[in-house]
């Protein structure tokens, strides 16, 4: 059975790509994003197997 390590990060809209960009090339999939504490940022959750 996969285990799996969880992540949340805060992304600032204007690098969403890079941001994610980045976090994918750790292993990181992008689960959810959702709107942050200020119209400027969001809170991503992401996964990845545990290793």
């Amino acid at each position: 059975m996969t285990k799996w390590e969880y992540l949340t990060a805060p992304v600032l809209v204007h690098a969403t790509k890079q941001i994610l960009d980045n976090f994918g090339q750790d292993g990181w999939e992008l689960v959810q994003i959702v709107p942050g504490m200020n119209p400027e940022n969001l809170v991503a959750y992401f996964k990845r197997p545990a290793s």
